[in-house]
């Protein structure tokens, strides 16, 4: 596949989750152009293979490609965990070695021994995240001295998506999740919210996070992340368009994605649907 030259970023999610990750993005860098692709017909990945997340994620990269992007964001944590390193070290050099494919899990793992003091850290994710140990393995490249404790919560995903976020009900499965954590290693000082649909629960679980912990949310660290990388690679950063513009593309209904979008942005988007595969 030939390189155009120039082109949006393009930011990849399974689902929504990502839009959290575009947010962050945006309010620090709105000056480029993005195009946000959401495979939410086949929503979500967390269970789902290695093989499966792969193929998929791959397919979602070859479309933004075709679109122009020139840098993509795996904004999406299971693709991140299980489909980054192949893309980027088998597929990439043979469809276009001068573009990127970059992930929201090492930008998390750089900054966290800056916010632990105890140095003991939680991860919340969905099974797939954690059983891919991707934080653990990230975070141990760069902190050898921090212990990694993580918890898969299965339920946090459906109550965002089906707007239960603010309901009664959500707190039983926020606090058991984080009670679990906590049992795990009562030392944690810093916990992560390695998906990207858990800021919006970010009210529960603030009620049930023991004073003192730090909660981390990928988005800002991400944005930094970016900025820091377009810095040190101008020749990319020059192939990214700026006219602060966002499109949206989805593989579900869009008057769904629409609704859904809402949660994420506060604001109304236009989107397309497209297919892949």
């Amino acid at each position: 596949m030939r390189s155009e030259s120039q082109g949006p970023i393009g930011i990849f999610d399974s689902g929504y989750g990502g839009l959290t990750i575009l947010h962050g993005i945006r309010q620090l860098l709105p000056q480029y152009d993005y195009l946000y692709l959401g495979d939410n017909a086949r929503a979500p990945y967390g269970t789902r293979s290695f093989d499966v997340v792969y193929e998929f994620t791959r397919q979602a990269v070859l479309k933004l490609f075709e679109q122009g992007c020139q840098l993509v964001i795996l904004g999406c944590n299971t693709a991140s965990a299980k489909a980054l390193r192949s893309i980027q070290q088998h597929d990439l050099p043979l469809i276009d070695p001068q573009r990127r494919v970059l992930g929201i899990i090492r930008p998390t793992a750089e900054v966290i021994g800056q916010l632990t003091t105890s140095r003991h850290v939680g991860v919340l994710a969905t099974e797939g995240t954690i059983k891919s140990e991707s934080y653990t393995l990230e975070i141990k490249k760069q902190y050898p001295d921090i212990a990694v404790s993580g918890v898969a919560c299965p339920f946090w995903v459906p109550l965002v998506e089906y707007n239960e976020a603010d309901s009664p009900g959500a707190d039983y499965f926020v606090k058991k999740r984080i009670d679990q954590l906590m049992a795990l290693d009562p030392a944690i000082d810093a916990i992560i919210l390695g998906c990207t649909h858990y800021p919006l629960l970010m009210p529960k679980i603030k009620k049930y996070v023991p004073s003192g912990i730090r909660i981390i949310a990928q988005g800002d660290f991400v944005a930094g992340s970016l900025q820091t990388y377009l810095h040190r690679h101008p020749e990319m950063e020059r192939r990214c368009t700026k006219h602060a513009s966002v499109r949206y593309l989805t593989t579900e209904n869009p008057d769904k994605f629409r609704e859904s979008a809402q949660l994420f942005l506060h604001e109304h988007v236009e989107v397309e649907n497209i297919t892949l595969g």
